[in-house]
């Protein structure tokens, strides 16, 4: 004799952790939506910039350096990140999309500057050669059953490192020390991009309403979006041709 009580679970536990997975990737597929569509915003922002001689003389001064507007800009990423990160128990998930999208626009305007110092033709390989590992090791973070949780303060104490050596070098200008921050953050941007990719699939456990799966796609999609454009820099030093 079967028992109905047991197979009625089984069936319903089933049924249930399907309705789960697909809720899942749908949650996963939204995130990975914003953050292709953030980067595209920043390439499509930063060609148009690079091109427009009035946009280049607001930002850049007869020497290359910043003016004060471009100073504002270059700064304006690190303000949006933060606001966004402080203030997302206070916003609505609208605000902190369009606070998405105006970070990325600005984005594009403080990256314009590399379609002035590499030739076009580097700069797309870097991005297709990005684009694959990045695809690649965010699927790693997303199927793995290792935890990377391991990973988290070493990924941070690097990313410290790597910003203050950047810092020290911008008055020290060695060539020897740009190597070694374009070659430690290749790596330590690869390995946040598995991490986030992880952390992200596991904070879904955590949300149980649609306003908080909401903003947490948007934040999520920021994390992936500075994993992508960081790793890309930091290959485009060793990869781009300078004109």
């Amino acid at each position: 004799m079967v028992d109905q009580s047991n197979t009625q679970y089984g069936a319903t536990t089933r049924t249930d952790d399907k309705v789960f997975d697909a809720g899942l990737r749908s949650y996963m597929m939204r995130v990975y939506n914003y953050m292709a569509s953030g980067v595209l915003l920043t390439g499509i922002i930063a060609m148009v910039a690079s091109t427009s001689p009035t946009i280049l003389d607001m930002l850049y001064g007869p020497t290359g350096g910043y003016t004060g507007f471009g100073t504002l800009i270059a700064f304006s990423p690190l303000i949006f990140v933060l606001v966004m990160s402080f203030g997302i128990n206070r916003m609505s998930s609208g605000t902190l999309q369009m606070l998405f999208w105006a970070f990325a626009a600005v984005m594009g305007l403080s990256l314009s500057s590399i379609f002035l110092v590499y030739t076009n033709e580097s700069i797309a390989r870097t991005f297709f050669i990005t684009a694959a590992t990045f695809g690649s090791l965010s699927l790693y973070g997303y199927t793995t059953k290792k935890s990377l949780s391991g990973w988290g303060t070493f990924l941070f104490m690097g990313l410290i490192g790597i910003i203050i050596a950047s810092v020290v070098n911008m008055f020290m200008a060695s060539s020897q020390l740009n190597f070694i921050i374009s070659a430690a953050g290749v790596l330590i941007f690869a390995g946040l991009t598995a991490y986030d990719t992880q952390k992200i699939k596991q904070m879904y456990f955590h949300m149980t309403t649609g306003e908080t799966r909401a903003k947490g796609a948007i934040m999520g999609a920021l994390n992936l979006y500075l994993d992508f454009i960081n790793l890309m820099l930091m290959l485009l030093r060793f990869m781009g041709d300078r004109r």
